[in-house]
């Protein structure tokens, strides 16, 4: 099969690779990138597990070709670290013990940091919206909702 040249910028730096254009994004990331941080659940975009940033709105990247994303910037959950320093995301999942078996995490974090970047003071309605296309299977949401609360304080 035919491949294409892309060059994508992940978590600031910059990747050119030659793909088949039917590779998705999510296997770019994991398997030519080797940053398994963004996870496979459904295939299918109903789970969120695989949710990115793609040039700052949150995408589900099990459902976006590679080569759509030729030329943006990504950031996935590997990126939300600072200087060896949490995320207020990361923190607050911590610290209010927003996850289980972790799974669905860095999806969550990603769809709550685009939700942050809109809405930074979200209420407790719009954090459930916010993160209404990602399933949690262990927890159930009061736990991620707080969360949320935490990192809108600490952002």
């Amino acid at each position: 099969m035919a491949t294409q040249e892309i060059s994508i910028t992940v978590n600031g730096t910059t990747h050119t690779s030659e793909v088949e254009p039917r590779l998705l994004l999510v296997h770019f990331i994991r398997e030519n990138l080797g940053l398994t941080g963004t996870h496979i659940g459904c295939d299918t975009t109903h789970c969120g597990a695989c949710t990115v940033m793609l040039d700052g709105t949150a995408v589900k990247s099990c459902t976006v070709f590679s080569v759509q994303a030729n030329g943006k910037e990504i950031t996935t959950i590997e990126g939300m670290t600072k200087n060896g320093e949490l995320h207020p995301l990361q923190a607050g999942f911590m610290e209010k013990h927003g996850l289980q078996c972790g799974f669905c995490t860095p999806g969550m974090i990603m769809s709550s940091h685009a939700l942050l970047q809109k809405n930074p003071h979200p209420s407790e309605e719009e954090i459930r919206w916010g993160i209404s296309g990602n399933l949690c299977r262990c927890t159930g949401y009061v736990n991620i909702v707080k969360a949320v609360q935490y990192a809108a304080d600490n952002l």
